[in-house]
């Protein structure tokens, strides 16, 4: 039976997709950031896999078809950011200046924390482009000498908790500007992230969505110039 399970073509995309409903049903019931669909379903998974003793390559054989409707999502988040483009065109000074600063922010925290903690340079940029999407971020690390599945890991983690955190944190600090709350989903998190703005509304949405192009950008040029910083 386990055989026929590893062997399945669509096993890896079955444990997903149910795992992601788990998370949904957990999130929808108890409404608490904690119960983030994405987390519970990574959680699930990698559960499955230990406690079966599944391997990943088993498990991406069938996982791997998800991955293909990465890139067709990530075009069609232009969608949104066509229905909004009126706003863009009536704030791009303060679109413009938000997502360079949330790039800033970005760079220079990895810099701090680098010295803080006293890494090297392959493990600080590693993390240099924690916050752009994964296609992008992947090169970026590549190209720098970084260890591109560390940095993976590192873009998923920090997109989850953005997604996860989004909510308190605007409401702690009192943002309730539906451009600047896409703006910093977009910039901080990624294509994750702007899952979570689409949910906050259709404006926060497109703004996130641009957030991620302009974002990956510029932190491909802001990461060249900051690796030789340490």
């Amino acid at each position: 039976m386990m055989e026929f399970i590893k062997n399945s073509a669509f096993f890896g995309a079955m444990i997903s997709l149910i795992a992601y409903e788990i998370g949904l049903i957990l999130k929808k019931k108890f409404k608490m950031a904690i119960f983030n669909p994405l987390l519970i379903s990574i959680i699930c998974v990698i559960g499955v896999l230990l406690i079966f003793h599944i391997d990943y390559d088993d498990y991406n054989e069938g996982g791997k078809y998800i991955s293909y409707l990465l890139t067709p999502a990530t075009v069609c988040l232009a969608v949104p950011l066509y229905e909004q483009i009126h706003l863009l065109k009536k704030n791009l000074k303060a679109v413009a200046a938000g997502v360079f600063s949330g790039t800033l922010a970005g760079l220079c925290s990895i810099l701090l924390m680098a010295k803080l903690f006293g890494f090297d340079h392959q493990e600080y940029v590693t993390m240099l482009p924690k916050s752009i999407t994964t296609a992008i971020g992947m090169g970026v690390s590549e190209e720098l000498g970084g260890i591109v599945t560390i940095t993976v890991a590192v873009i998923i983690i920090t997109g989850v908790l953005g997604n996860m955190l989004a909510e308190v944190v605007y409401k702690i600090a009192k943002i309730e500007e539906p451009i600047a709350r896409g703006l910093g989903l977009g910039t901080s998190a990624h294509a994750i992230g702007t899952a979570k703005a689409m949910e906050l509304g259709p404006v926060e949405g497109a703004m996130s969505s641009l957030a991620i192009a302009v974002a990956g950008l510029l932190t491909v040029v802001g990461a060249s110039v900051f690796a030789g910083m340490m």
